[in-house]
């Protein structure tokens, strides 16, 4: 293996994405410069079942992988001898998925003789607002996507304090399964806020589950089970609630939820380490009333509020490469194995009344 990239202020690290449904790959300097982020997605593949499909998310990763790779190797101006590193995401994710782009990696690494990265895919978002702002250690992530809800303090890359996470349903199913049940299609956070900007997000009383409870965790799936209750008696004589009111109020009642618990968990870092930055991360962070409301909460605790782009909130692979050259000193072993789940704080306590998840 080179042993060059250890001192080498111009690597190049080539990061694949491929654990939902986006088969991504993007190549990245040492420096942070992104030159090229190509991102193949499957949404419309997945719209007619409602929701991804595993075999099939599986079978297109596989179809796309080596045209994105092919794809960012040309925006980049470069062929593949002038990638210094490979990082693919290793977890957790859609098993068939993450395959795929470690098998790809991987390849392409002993092929090369160049350093392999493992990269967990949470990691990945963590440390993507680190790619365009100036965001020291340790800062405050509340990281809100379509599978996962956390709030962790990020002391470094790989050392991660898990202050809260969900007890059921992430914010990002909610979205969805509430879109599913409002016949609005998939993927459900964008649809529900287009249709919420003509609701009165006052116009249906939603409950907001774990407002003010003295931990950080989170809990969404009775909420979509009220979205469900007050949807079905929408036609009903005497409610003059719309589905755009609907749309609103959901809306709202997640971003009062996460601004709670965002809340208790800036309280607890400011404790500890004082205020600080608190970073929005994962795709749910592209909702702009969501950003809004936790804009509020942050500015009234003292803390700077980070949010990468919208395309870096997505899944896309740009971050993983970058997440590989924050630790690019201590590669992977060729032999690491893929992995369904992959929590950030292996040692964090499981929330009340459920198990560990990634």
């Amino acid at each position: 293996m080179n042993d060059t990239f250890l001192m080498n202020d111009t690597f190049l690290m080539l990061g694949i994405e491929s654990s939902c449904d986006e088969t991504a790959a993007a190549i990245v300097a040492a420096n942070g410069t992104i030159l090229a982020s190509e991102v193949a997605s499957q949404m419309d593949i997945h719209a007619a079942h409602g929701g991804v499909v595993p075999e099939i998310a599986a079978r297109a990763h596989l179809d796309a992988i080596d045209m994105v790779i092919d794809a960012a190797l040309a925006t980049a101006g470069i062929g593949i001898e002038a990638i210094d590193g490979v990082a693919a995401t290793g977890g957790p994710g859609l098993i068939g998925g993450v395959v795929v782009g470690t098998v790809t990696a991987k390849a392409i690494a002993t092929a090369r003789d160049i350093p392999y990265y493992a990269v967990n895919h949470l990691e990945g978002h963590a440390l993507s607002p680190r790619l365009v702002a100036p965001v020291t250690f340790p800062y405050l992530l509340l990281l809100v996507s379509g599978g996962h809800t956390q709030l962790l303090a990020v002391h470094g890359p790989g050392d991660y304090e898990r202050y809260g996470t969900t007890m059921d349903d992430a914010a990002g199913e909610a979205f969805d399964k509430s879109a599913k049940i409002m016949g609005l299609g998939y993927p459900g956070g964008p649809a529900i806020e287009q249709l919420a900007v003509a609701g009165n997000a006052a116009g249906v009383r939603l409950p907001r589950p774990l407002k003010g409870a003295d931990h950080c965790h989170f809990s969404f799936s009775g909420l979509k089970t009220a979205v469900a209750t007050r949807h079905a008696a929408l036609a009903g004589a005497g409610d003059d609630a719309t589905p755009a009111d609907l749309a609103a109020s959901l809306q709202a009642a997640i971003a009062d939820c996460l601004a709670d618990r965002a809340r208790r968990a800036m309280i607890r870092f400011a404790a500890t380490h004082g205020a600080a930055t608190l970073v929005i991360a994962g795709g749910v962070a592209a909702n702009r009333a969501i950003f809004d409301r936790l804009e509020t909460e942050a500015a009234e605790a003292g803390f700077g509020l980070v949010v990468p782009p919208a395309w870096l909130c997505t899944d896309n692979a740009a971050m993983i490469a970058w997440a590989a050259l924050e630790r690019r000193q201590a590669p992977d072993r060729l032999d690491f194995a893929p992995r369904p789940r992959w929590p950030l704080d292996p040692d964090a306590a499981p929330p009340p009344g459920r198990g560990v998840r990634a």
